[in-house]
């Protein structure tokens, strides 16, 4: 018997409390916050350590960086770079 599904990272109007998200989303929007302007999936990778030079590496990382895009946590500009929300 299935129960109700769990959101793992809610939408930012129903909880804007950070410390809701997992902590690598944390880490993600910290990241993103710091930086000076937009950021690249690639910038976001080299901050975390990740293998940045094959494309298929960073695949992961975008889906995270999207689905904060989605949630309303970061906002995602149509050259596919990201900024955080206000």
């Amino acid at each position: 018997m299935a129960g109700p599904a769990v959101l793992p990272i809610p939408h930012r109007s129903e909880n804007p409390d950070e410390a809701a998200l997992p902590g690598d989303y944390r880490k993600i929007l910290a990241i993103v916050r710091a930086a000076d302007g937009p950021v690249q999936v690639r910038g976001v990778g080299e901050e975390l350590g990740l293998e940045v030079t094959a494309r298929g590496k960073l695949e992961p990382l975008r889906a995270k960086l999207t689905k904060l895009a989605d949630r309303g946590w970061l906002h995602k500009r149509p050259d596919g770079r990201f900024t955080a929300r206000p």
